[in-house]
């Protein structure tokens, strides 16, 4: 089985995420997301095994969410993910995918419900 995770090791949840995956038997691919961010097609394939929108996978409370004016009501899915694009970080982290789903862990052991 093929498990990797989008993680940011400045991250607590992400840290404590690959921890659990760890001791639960499973070595993820670690995919540092803010050195080797998601290309569109791949964010747009989690989101949707996410079942989740664009905005619903974003840290608002990032500056850079009010800075580059991202509460704006009226973007479209692709501007939201070409923010997501242009600024990995924020993207909420961290995404196990594994088994064709994904599952974000927060809390982190909700992430062994896709093993």
């Amino acid at each position: 089985m093929k498990v990797q995770i989008l993680h940011n090791p400045r991250c607590s949840k992400s840290r404590t995420t690959l921890q659990v995956l760890l001791e639960n038997g499973v070595e993820p691919e670690i995919i540092q997301y803010l050195d080797t961010p998601p290309d569109a097609d791949q964010l747009a394939s989690i989101l949707k095994k996410l079942n989740l929108q664009p905005r619903e996978l974003m840290r608002k409370g990032q500056p850079e969410y009010r800075e580059m004016g991202l509460d704006n009501q009226d973007l479209s899915d692709e501007q939201l993910i070409g923010a997501m694009l242009e600024t990995p970080i924020l993207i909420e982290r961290p995404i196990v995918l594994a088994n064709g789903r994904a599952s974000i862990g927060r809390p982190p052991e909700s992430v062994l419900e896709i093993l």
